[in-house]
């Protein structure tokens, strides 16, 4: 099997030294292989084509190549709705009312434990709609969540990590039904003003694509146990994982777009180099 890898940015805002990180170690690792490139465009509220396009113009001067045409999100929103349909079907989809103070004020309440728990979707649902009268079609005009109770007819889950996770987890992860449960809970796999969210686009995505090594960093290592769980559901092969190091700035902090200090069409006009980068990010 040729080994396939992609870089799936979102074009909300100028790429930084983060971004030619994650982009360089996922074509590294392609190499002899494909290195695939997604716009991860899903969020059309916050998708501009003058960041799309700056997208294409920053990995270019970093020397990378890619296939074309490039796989944007925006374009296949029948994939998803495809998705979502079969697990409707499965009976593993209800639909849910709550917003984030809803959700807040019932993860609090005393019978919950009294203190919110997080997972990697964020606040832990506490499955306030899980029970409510379930219409027979899905519907499409409001957000949908995963029973993950009722789909993990498993003792636990599985995947190869050749990277490393925050515990410096590597080789083949196991995760048990009850973990899962307790510290994931019901994700949201579909938004109202989306149509769709990452966890499924994701999925549908890296199995449309082919992809066989998931480079990414360590922050999403927690997410991909949803990943998998959602391949496994919908008849999807599990790629192999590779959790990549994140790049911060000297007070440890993760970079964000808005740092545009360190964005790379800034590196560009200061003059400096594509090698000049990859020294900067730890790459030789």
């Amino acid at each position: 099997m040729t080994r396939t890898t992609r870089f799936a940015p979102s074009p909300t805002g100028p790429l930084h030294l983060g971004h030619a990180y994650a982009a360089m170690v996922a074509a590294d690792m392609a190499a002899g292989g494909r290195f695939l490139l997604r716009i991860e465009d899903i969020d059309q509220g916050r998708s501009r084509a003058q960041w799309e396009a700056q997208i294409y113009e920053d990995l270019a001067w970093l020397g990378l190549q890619w296939e074309t045409p490039v796989w944007r999100q925006s374009d296949h929103m029948d994939l998803y709705a495809q998705a979502l349909d079969d697990l409707w079907d499965q009976g593993l989809l209800y639909p849910c009312t709550c917003n984030r103070r809803d959700i807040q004020e019932a993860a609090s309440a005393p019978q919950e434990g009294g203190a919110a728990q997080y997972g990697p979707d964020g606040l832990i649902y506490p499955g306030t709609c899980r029970h409510a009268p379930r219409p027979g079609a899905r519907p499409t005009d409001m957000a949908l969540r995963l029973d993950l109770e009722k789909a993990l007819d498993i003792k636990s889950i599985r995947f190869t990590e050749t990277g490393a996770g925050p515990d410096g987890q590597t080789g083949e992860i196991t995760v048990a039904r009850d973990t899962l449960i307790r510290n994931v809970g019901d994700v949201v796999l579909a938004r109202r003003d989306m149509g769709t969210s990452y966890h499924l686009s994701v999925v549908v995505d890296d199995a449309a694509q082919g992809i066989t090594h998931v480079t990414r960093g360590a922050d999403l290592f927690e997410a991909t146990q949803i990943h998998v769980v959602l391949q496994r559901l919908l008849g999807l092969e599990t790629p192999i994982y590779h959790h990549h190091r994140l790049i911060r700035d000297t007070q440890g902090k993760r970079l964000a777009k808005r740092d545009d200090a360190r964005a790379i069409a800034k590196y560009r006009a200061d003059g400096k180099t594509p090698a000049d980068i990859r020294r900067r990010v730890g790459l030789s």
